[in-house]
């Protein structure tokens, strides 16, 4: 019986949680219960991903309303996948957070800490696994707002001016969403996602249908961050506190490219948009800029995370490209490294956590010869930065290799030329890092250090054994992936 409610339960249990960490205001007692649900959500994800491979796709009707008259919660192989991402991601980010948010905030406040997590967390699953259109805006708006509370709650009064300006662009975002959404529901009279790849077909030439495609392409880019409306995020995950930055990197944008494409190839595949309009060679050109523009900038940054926060816009980029192809080999691409990606750069901001645990302090300078005190976390930093640049035995070269694989079926050589040079560029800021923690003298403050705590390293290194591991072995994260791309290219004609 309780199998059958899954969808609802990977939902409602997280949402249920967040009020409770709120209501007994205990630090220690907060983390329990958003360990507990999140473990919760991440084992439900997991055997939905069974149900679905062998059931095929799984419609759960809300309130006894059949769709697409009332609100429906659809699981298939495109969002199990990534629900699997974010639950997983989450359940070992939240373990690391107690000795970080012990140290930093006080009773209430880490209560309150872990109710804002918790409804992020509930928000990004809602987008991801329901099927109304108007649900996923108000499933949005729920991990927007709790994000926003998590980075304003970063030590640096830099984090209020970070989070306020998320809020205004992430609205910005939001309401441009919506607006597209009211106007497909006008010309279609249904909000069901579905039902909507049925009927746009019909009305694809008509004005209000275009300008909901402009609408939509608009908002969903503001929310993943992509060149050149990524504004808030280098702010954003540099101020807020690691955990928050670490979810965030981990999460929320890879539940913003899953929207993209479900929204662009289930919904509005069918009706020719991608031979219709220059919507690819657009994404095409705005992921190369990211690629580099966004790389070249986080090598002249001074603050580590920062300079990881642009490294971030430009894996969004490598993702996005994979998507314009709208190609079976490019959708795996992009789908390879958005997982790839959120298990690296989440492990990367748990690390520089760790690092600010003890040095309070993540500034480049401020690093030298920390590598010969903290050698567990920067040994961990840097197997994730070879990750991100793409070497051989790590799960980055994976998505790499699908990118170029998918650029050569399209005849594009000139863009694995780009994809090898970019990728070079990162070698660059992690070389940086490298070099100021491993070739420089320790200062005096580094010098009495000692290494991270094991409540923190553990979690870590579960991130960067994912990391090793999808690098060698490619069954699970590539099939998976292969079959997402597969479905969601079964939609376009």
């Amino acid at each position: 019986m309780l199998a059958a409610h899954l969808p609802a339960l990977q939902v409602v249990i997280p949402l249920m949680a967040a009020p409770l960490c709120a209501i007994f205001r205990r630090g220690y007692l907060g983390w329990l219960i958003a360990v507990a649900a999140n473990w919760f959500a991440f084992a439900a994800a997991i055997l939905l991903v069974f149900r679905v491979l062998e059931e095929g796709t799984i419609s759960y009707a809300m309130g006894g309303w059949v769709p697409p008259i009332g609100i429906e919660y659809r699981v298939d192989i495109i969002n199990v996948f990534v629900l699997l991402v974010v639950t997983g991601v989450g359940s070992v980010i939240i373990p690391f957070a107690r000795a970080g948010t012990a140290a930093r905030f006080n009773n209430t406040d880490q209560a309150w800490f872990y109710t804002m997590y918790l409804l992020a967390l509930t928000g990004l699953l809602g987008v991801t696994i329901t099927g109304d259109a108007f649900n996923i805006f108000v499933f949005l708006e729920i991990s927007s707002l709790a994000s926003y509370v998590m980075i304003a709650m970063g030590r640096d009064r830099r984090a209020l001016t970070a989070a306020y300006q998320y809020l205004i662009m992430g609205t910005i975002g939001a309401t441009f969403i919506v607006l597209g959404v009211g106007m497909l529901w006008a010309m279609t009279g249904t909000l069901n996602l579905a039902d909507l790849a049925e009927r746009i077909p019909e009305v694809s030439d008509t004005r209000p249908v275009l300008v909901a495609l402009a609408f939509l392409t608009v908002g969903i880019s503001l929310k993943l961050a992509l060149f050149p409306l990524h504004l808030w995020l280098p702010n954003a995950y540099a101020y807020a506190p690691a955990v928050a930055s670490a979810f965030l990197a981990g999460t929320a944008t890879k539940v913003a490219i899953y929207l993209f494409v479900r929204i662009f190839y289930t919904v509005f595949g069918g009706s020719g948009f991608f031979s219709t309009t220059p919507l690819p060679e657009m994404f095409l050109v705005l992921s190369v800029v990211a690629m580099f523009a966004a790389s070249v900038v986080a090598v002249f940054q001074d603050d580590v995370k920062r300079m990881f926060a642009y490294s971030s816009v430009a894996q969004i980029g490598f993702i996005t490209l994979g998507i314009s192809f709208v190609t079976e080999a490019g959708l795996t691409a992009a789908m390879v490294h958005l997982f790839n990606h959120a298990i690296m750069k989440a492990g990367i901001f748990l690390m520089l956590g760790a690092i600010m645990f003890r040095l309070a302090s993540v500034q480049i300078d401020d690093l030298a010869g920390i590598g010969r005190k903290m050698p567990i976390t920067m040994a961990g930093i840097v197997i994730l930065g070879l990750g991100l640049l793409g070497v051989p035995g790590t799960s980055g070269f994976i998505s790499k290799w699908w990118l170029v694989l998918a650029a050569l079926e399209n005849g594009h050589w000139w863009l694995v030329a780009l994809i090898v040079l970019a990728s070079l560029v990162t070698m660059l800021y992690v070389g940086r890092v490298v070099e100021v923690a491993y070739f420089r003298e320790p200062s005096a403050k580094v010098a009495v250090m000692r290494e991270a705590p094991a409540s923190m390293l553990i979690p870590a290194y579960v991130l960067v054994l994912a990391t090793i591991y999808f690098g060698l072995e490619t069954n699970w994260s590539v099939g998976l992936a292969e079959q997402a791309a597969a479905k969601l290219m079964s939609a376009v004609y």
